[in-house]
């Protein structure tokens, strides 16, 4: 998560890549006709906008916040068998974790929408959202203060 972080305060969405879902990992899961196609032209597109878009909501003070924590309610983690939201493999997902960073002294908060574990290890699958509700990068429910994971569900 430290380069999730690294990639918003910057701005700079490469940074963030390795917290990212990998593609070996994708092409694995995915019973779709070319799972490589669609995480580079939609996930990783996605995924640098939203990273983007966090940036700009962190603004111009972005170097002088801090990462406090990255909370997974990974006690809230359901399996996706295979055969559900067209995959081919099982795996574990939880939804709406939440970064929690400081700023200017004021603890502050966006969500995570979805990670996925691969080998014992949560990565981001959606940043901003899964459905997407406009063209551009989103935040997962920004919040003043450390909010609150959750509500469970999704893909």
């Amino acid at each position: 998560m430290t380069d999730l972080w690294a990639g918003i305060v910057s701005g700079q969405p490469d940074l963030a890549m390795p917290a990212f879902f990998p593609l070996v990992a994708y092409e694995q899961v995915k019973a779709i006709a070319d799972p490589a196609a669609d995480w580079h032209g939609r996930l990783v597109a996605e995924f640098k906008q939203d990273v983007i878009a966090a940036h700009g909501l962190i603004g111009d003070r972005a170097t002088q916040a801090a990462l406090v924590e990255v909370t997974v309610p990974d006690q809230s983690a359901d399996w996706i068998s295979p055969g559900v939201c067209a995959n081919d493999i099982g795996y574990w997902h939880v939804a709406n974790a939440r970064v929690v960073y400081r700023i200017d002294g004021r603890i502050m908060s966006f969500g995570i929408s979805t990670l996925i574990s691969w080998r014992g290890r949560w990565y981001v699958v959606h940043l901003g959202g899964e459905m997407r509700t406009s063209y551009g990068g989103m935040v997962d429910q920004p919040a003043s203060g450390p909010g609150a994971p959750g509500p469970q569900g999704g893909c």
